[in-house]
């Protein structure tokens, strides 16, 4: 599989006071934290959780996210800048992450780099509750494998995939996979005992 690089936590290992990625729990922001970006589009009524997603100029991705209407399921929608000059995204809420598969069948480059940029920082890393992936068939065995690589380097469930930009059903399966998702996990953090 590939490596998301060398800055992401090894299987296993725990930061003092970090939640482990898949647990509901988020800590406020250390003092020093890069302030938190702004959603892209802001939950509607109830806020439920985020999705953060990132798009190449081809804007597939974008067009996927934009038509699954997630701010109306109450989920905060932000992404990850295209350009590398572009102020890095900062996230302070757990997500899932919604990427598309790059290398052409090349497990090795499936991870776009911006996206390996983004959960390498450990403050965005810590907040990932699963991920959403897209692909191509034709990239055969690699089809959706940046999911794959997310799933495996960040030990976060990989919960949906789909290819290129989706069909409607995708989308709704999407937009009520994600609902459920977090209200399950709403549900988990009231259950346990202090």
């Amino acid at each position: 599989m590939g490596d998301l690089g060398s800055s992401v936590a090894a299987p296993g290992s725990t930061t003092p006071g970090v939640p482990e990625p898949g647990s509901p729990n988020s800590n406020p922001p250390a003092p020093g934290t890069p302030s938190p970006s702004e959603p892209e589009s802001a939950a509607i009524d109830t806020h439920i959780g985020a999705v953060v997603y990132f798009s190449s100029a081809s804007e597939n991705t974008a067009r996927f996210i934009k038509n699954c209407h997630l701010p109306e399921a109450g989920l905060n929608v932000y992404r990850i800048p295209l350009r590398p000059k572009s102020a890095p995204l900062v996230v302070h809420e757990p997500f899932v992450i919604v990427v598309p598969t790059y290398g052409g069948g090349d497990i090795s480059k499936a991870l776009p780099p911006q996206v390996r940029r983004f959960l390498n920082d450990r403050g965005n890393r810590r907040l990932l509750r699963g991920v959403i992936a897209s692909g191509n068939t034709n990239f055969g065995d690699a089809f959706c494998a940046a999911g794959d690589v997310i799933a495996e380097k960040c030990h976060v469930p990989f919960l949906y995939s789909f290819e290129l930009t989706g069909t409607p059903e995708d989308m709704r399966k999407v937009r009520e996979g994600l609902r459920g998702f977090f209200l399950r996990l709403a549900a988990a953090e009231t259950d346990r005992p202090d």
